[in-house]
C-alpha cells in the first residue's frame, strides 16, 4: 500500500496535544515517510525550540505508522472500524541528536523497518529513523516497538 499525504491519525490513537506527525508522505509495507510543523503552542516547546523528548515522540509515532495500518486497514485497502491500539517504545538505540527545530520549522522523518515480529494482536518491530529539517540532520536512532491490538468493549 503506498499513501500521499494521508492524516497520521487514520493511522493512530493518538490525538491533541500528543499528535506529532501531521501527515505520512509515503507508506509501504517497509518504509514511512512523515511530516510535522513545529508551532508554538506544542507541549514540547520550549524557549522557542521543539526539545529531544519532542523528536523522539515524532519518531515514535511515525515508526507506528506502519505498524499501525496493519491494525486499521484491511488486506484491500479498507478502514477497519472500531479497532484500539496500545504502543509503547520498548528500546531506544544509538540515538544521536544533532539539532533541535525552532518554531516555524517543517521536520521530515524518515523510518525504514529493520526487522518485525507479528503475533495474533501484537507487533515488535525495529526501525531505523532519520529526522531533518531543510537539509540539517536533526535526529538519528534505532527505536523498537510494541503496539497491541486492545478489545473493545460496548
Amino acid at each position: 500500500m503506498k499513501a500521499t499525504a494521508v492524516d497520521i491519525q487514520n493511522y493512530l490513537p493518538h490525538r491533541a496535544p500528543m499528535l506529532m506527525v501531521d501527515l505520512i508522505l509515503n507508506i509501504d509495507s517497509s518504509s514511512v515517510e512523515t511530516v510535522f510543523l513545529v508551532e508554538e503552542d506544542n507541549i514540547f516547546v520550549q524557549n522557542n525550540i521543539f526539545i529531544e523528548a519532542g523528536l523522539i515522540e515524532n519518531t515514535a509515532q511515525t515508526c507506528s505508522a506502519i505498524v499501525g495500518k496493519k491494525y486499521f486497514f484491511d488486506d484491500n485497502g479498507l478502514e477497519n472500524e472500531n479497532v484500539n491500539v496500545i504502543g509503547f517504545i520498548s528500546a531506544l538505540k544509538n540515538v544521536k541528536i544533532h539539532a533541535l527545530p525552532k518554531v516555524g520549522e517543517t521536520i521530515i522523518t524518515k523510518a525504514d523497518l529493520v526487522s518485525k515480529f507479528t503475533g495474533d494482536d501484537y507487533t515488535l518491530c525495529t526501525m531505523s529513523c532519520q529526522s531533518s529539517a531543510e537539509d540539517q540532520i536533526l535526529l538519528e536512532c534505532e527505536i523498537n516497538l510494541f503496539i497491541q491490538k486492545t478489545i473493545s468493549v460496548g
